[in-house]
């Protein structure tokens, strides 16, 4: 199979690749130029009262140059008052002019040194906040799932994940799509920008902390390289890996993946099964939507099943995994089951049911 170099595969088609960073949820706010245009329309209304409010008062104020004060005046006296260069060319000299001075020109000074002042403030208190955000979150975050790619296999393996009871605050989407990105935060979930082949990306989602990895990119040969970054980097985690040519299934193992799923051959294995069946079709199709009807879940024996037979549960149990073997239901070598087996399991999903610990969904297609 033939690797492109990273910019074949960080960019998608059409696409510039954004400077890496980190995104956290974040609630919707006016666009910056809305703001900014919203600020200067304030700061020019405070601008126009209070030329108002002097050349209504003209003949309580003194111009240098001679001459009464006009509209054009008044204008000049409110733009050098409001930004506090006061020339001292035109001064309130009666007392009604000074005392509109202190109660309205002053006050309408401060509101406009707040509005202007204010969008500067607001910029460094809101880069400051973002930034005490990011770190409590990166020093909160342990045992996290990292999803690399945010497309239709990246979204329903974030859903089955969750089903099970995983909070959003513990997904981290990668994907080199600025857009991909968003629509991920917007949906609960931290996201990275960035091409995931890179390790510089990878551990700004924090893949060297993840407890499980899924890699499911549009192209197998990102997939290879990406599998082969993050086995680097975490070499405890748990990497899920989808690819879409059975024959780029070993390459994947190879390159450090525990689990591979062949998305195009198991597509065509269920519509094969559907045309046979449409029942067992059907079934299937349910076992692999979480949460509703029938589940696969792996949980742990319990004490009450040690010296049982997988026949003699109450759940209905369809493998038994013993060490590094999965061992079918009816297999010999299952014998009775040992309290550090783990049992695959066909059960019932209750809407709103809460998950058992240990308890995990099996890898989706």
């Amino acid at each position: 199979m033939k690797l492109p170099g990273h910019d074949a595969i960080a960019r998608p088609a059409g696409e510039d690749l954004v400077t890496d960073r980190v995104k956290l949820p974040r609630k919707v706010v006016d666009r910056p130029i809305r703001q900014v245009v919203k600020r200067l329309l304030m700061a020019l209304l405070v601008l126009v009262a209070t030329a108002m409010v002097v050349y209504a008062d003209r003949d309580g104020y003194h111009d240098d140059a001679g001459g009464s004060v006009g509209l054009l005046d008044a204008f000049y006296y409110a733009t050098v008052t409001l930004s506090t260069t006061g020339y001292g060319d035109i001064t309130p000299v009666s007392d009604g002019a000074r005392i509109t001075n202190i109660f309205v020109i002053t006050p309408l000074r401060v509101l406009f040194l707040i509005i202007l002042v204010g969008t500067t403030l607001e910029v460094l208190t809101e880069r400051t906040r973002e930034e005490w955000r990011l770190n409590r979150w990166r020093s909160a975050l342990r045992d996290h799932t990292v999803v690399i790619g945010f497309g239709t296999k990246g979204r329903s393996a974030i859903q089955t994940v969750c089903a099970t009871g995983l909070k959003k605050e513990q997904v981290i989407v990668v994907d080199p799509s600025a857009k991909a990105v968003d629509a991920a935060t917007a949906e609960g979930y931290a996201g990275v920008v960035g091409d995931a082949t890179r390790s510089d990306v990878l551990k700004r989602a924090e893949a060297h902390k993840a407890r499980q990895i899924i890699v499911a990119p549009q192209r197998d040969d990102t997939a290879v390289l990406v599998t082969l970054t993050a086995r680097q980097l975490n070499r405890g985690a748990k990497i899920v890996a989808a690819v879409r040519e059975e024959e780029n299934a070993p390459l994947l193992k190879q390159s450090g993946a525990d689990a591979v799923i062949t998305s195009a051959s198991a597509a065509g294995r269920l519509l094969g099964l559907s045309v046979l069946s449409p029942a067992a079709g059907m079934v299937m199709e349910d076992l692999i939507q979480q949460g509703s009807g029938l589940d696969l879940v792996e949980r742990p024996v319990v004490r009450g099943e040690v010296g049982k037979r997988t026949r003699e549960t109450e759940d209905l149990v369809i493998s038994v995994v013993r060490g590094h073997r999965v061992l079918g239901y009816d297999d010999p070598a299952v014998g009775t089951l040992q309290l550090t087996d783990r049992l695959i399991t066909i059960v019932r999903a209750s809407p709103g049911a809460q998950v058992a610990p240990g308890t995990r969904p099996l890898p989706r297609d």
